[in-house]
C-alpha cells in the first residue's frame, strides 16, 4: 500500500493491474493527475470503474485545455439524478441510470468530432447519443485529474463537487471503440488498452491524501 499525504509524487509508467486509487476524504485537494504524451484529439473513448457512497453531486473524470476547463467532463448530478458529459465546455444531461451507492459502475464515453456525437455506456448498457459539438479537435496541453473537477486549467477546485471513494481501470483512446470493445471492457474481458492513458502502464502524480491499494470487488 502506497499513501502519499500533502505532497506530491511521479511515477514512472506504472502497472496498476488489480489496484484502485482510494480517495477517503472530502477535500479540495486530494487528486491524481494524469499524464500523456497525446496533446491532440478529432474523438477519444474514456472507461473506468468507481464506487462512491456520495449523495452529492461529484466528478468522475476531469480533463482541461488552456482554453477549455471542460475540455472533456464526466460528473454524477445528484439532484436531477444524471450524469453530465461535457465536451469543450458543452454539457450533454444522461438520465435512467441505475447509479446505486456502495457498488461498483463501469462507464465509457465516446465522442467523435466527424459527427459531434457523444455516447455514454453505463455498467454494459450504451444510454443516448447526444450531439455535442463537431468540427473542431480537442488540443492541448491536457490536464487530466482525478478526484477534483476542474474549473480552470489544474485548478479552481470545488470541495462540494469532489470525489469520495474509489477508482480504477481507468483507459483512454484516442478513437472511438466499438460496442464489442466496450463490452469486452466492462464484462473484463481480453481488450486493447488505452493508447491515451493505459492503467496497465499508467504515469501519474498524487496530491494529498490519496491511496494506491489492492482493488477490491464484491463477491456474486
Amino acid at each position: 500500500m502506497l499513501l502519499v499525504l500533502l505532497t506530491s509524487c511521479t511515477a514512472s509508467p506504472e502497472d496498476l493491474s488489480g489496484k484502485m486509487f482510494t480517495f477517503p476524504l472530502k477535500t479540495n485537494n486530494a487528486h491524481v493527475r494524469l499524464l500523456t504524451s497525446v496533446q491532440d484529439l478529432g474523438a477519444f473513448t474514456v472507461c473506468h470503474r468507481s464506487f462512491t457512497d456520495l449523495k452529492r453531486d461529484h466528478l468522475l473524470f476531469s480533463m482541461a485545455t488552456l482554453s477549455n476547463p471542460n475540455a472533456f467532463l464526466t460528473f454524477w448530478d445528484a439532484i436531477h439524478n444524471e450524469m453530465e458529459v461535457h465536451v469543450k465546455d458543452r454539457t450533454s444531461d444522461l438520465s435512467g441510470l441505475d447509479y446505486k451507492l456502495n457498488m461498483w459502475h463501469s462507464v465509457c464515453t465516446t465522442w467523435d468530432s466527424t459527427s459531434g456525437l457523444v455516447q455514454l455506456w453505463f455498467d454494459g448498457k450504451p444510454l443516448v447519443k447526444k450531439f455535442a459539438t463537431t468540427g473542431t479537435r480537442i488540443q492541448g496541453p491536457f490536464i487530466i485529474i482525478l478526484g477534483q473537477e476542474q474549473d480552470s486549467h489544474g485548478g479552481g477546485f470545488d470541495i462540494n463537487q469532489s470525489f469520495v471513494g474509489m477508482m480504477s481501470d481507468v483507459h483512454m483512446w484516442d478513437y472511438t471503440l466499438s460496442a464489442c470493445e466496450i463490452h469486452n471492457y466492462m464484462d473484463n474481458l481480453n481488450f486493447t488498452p488505452g493508447n491515451v492513458l493505459n492503467w496497465r502502464a499508467l504515469e501519474f502524480q498524487i496530491f494529498d491524501r490519496v491511496v494506491v491499494e489492492k482493488e477490491e470487488m464484491t463477491c456474486d
